[in-house]
């Protein structure tokens, strides 16, 4: 298992060749000293045993499909499931894979390019895939760019899964979160798309202005707003650490675990957007290319 570090006087990234996980992510905090912003392992060792896709590439389908596959161009695909529900690209997702270091980078913007080539029909899903995702920084941001090509007609939804801890408290109730999301992607009691979109207004998980967490926790589907210069902000009086959160996708999954205090923003496509024709479409076609193309802002606040 490999390790790659990339820095400049704002970020230090750490990237593991397993998973494409980001380990570490060190931020300066309002006093100047540097603090790992997301949840992870000391060792590298320890991710293969890993169940909460910390910090790793999500994929080929990030969230959940419903009915045990999908239908494309009038031909079946069957997926891998538990409980009827495909997640997070099946039995061994692209978070469980080896990825190729195709490039690192420690000039003024330094970078670090990883690939993993997913073969024709792996978890059930056709087409040869290559997927690459390449991690940047510059200044006080941290870009997440994935890309994909297929010589077949599949679907693809990729994305990355860190869960951020902003300080060392624990509990997330006192952040702060803004959602420039005015709608929620409606989900029944297994957590899957009914293919409605909902306001937040008037519900808990209204952050479109920003307030505290407090007690409401999330695995949530929202619909971002186009119009917005960020999907989400989140800050930490506590640090003094904020973090924007910009992307191109139509979506974002903000999701709480149980077991510790974190909270991820999955920027990605909808889940289970190959069963509803109405969603934003997740399919990828020979001779184009799947970007997705996210931007992790950090900043201090007082």
């Amino acid at each position: 298992m490999k390790q790659v570090t990339i820095s400049n006087p704002f970020i230090t990234l750490i990237v593991l060749d397993y998973g494409a996980v980001i380990q570490k992510l060190l931020v300066k905090d309002d006093e100047g000293r540097y603090m790992n912003v997301v949840v992870g392992y000391n060792y590298p060792s320890q991710y293969p045993s890993d169940t909460a896709s910390l910090g790793a590439c999500v994929g080929r389908y990030a969230g959940r499909i419903s009915n045990g596959g999908f239908n494309l161009d009038f031909k079946n695909y069957t997926l891998p499931t538990v409980n009827g529900i495909h997640l997070h690209g099946g039995n061994q997702g692209f978070g469980k894979k080896h990825w190729t270091i195709e490039e690192v980078n420690h000039g003024d913007e330094p970078f670090v390019r990883l690939s993993y080539f997913s073969k024709h029909l792996e978890e059930g899903y056709p087409g040869n895939l290559k997927a690459t995702v390449t991690y940047k920084i510059r200044n006080n941001e941290l870009y997440i760019i994935h890309e994909a090509t297929t010589d077949l007609s599949t679907v693809v939804n990729l994305t990355n899964h860190s869960y951020f801890k902003l300080d060392n408290e624990n509990s997330i109730d006192h952040y702060f979160l803004k959602l420039n999301c005015p709608k929620k992607v409606e989900t029944d009691k297994n957590l899957l798309p009914t293919g409605k979109l909902t306001p937040v207004s008037g519900t808990e998980y209204d952050f479109k202005s920003a307030r505290q967490i407090g007690k409401t926790r999330f695995d949530t589907p929202f619909a971002t707003d186009d119009d917005s210069s960020f999907a989400a902000m989140v800050y930490s009086k506590r640090s003094g650490i904020s973090m924007e959160v910009h992307t191109n996708q139509r979506g974002m999954v903000v999701y709480t675990p149980k077991g510790f205090p974190a909270i991820c923003f999955e920027t990605q496509n909808f889940p289970d957007a190959p069963n509803h024709p109405h969603f934003p479409s997740s399919v990828l076609r020979p001779n184009e290319t799947y970007r997705n193309a996210s931007i992790f802002k950090f900043d201090l606040v007082t």
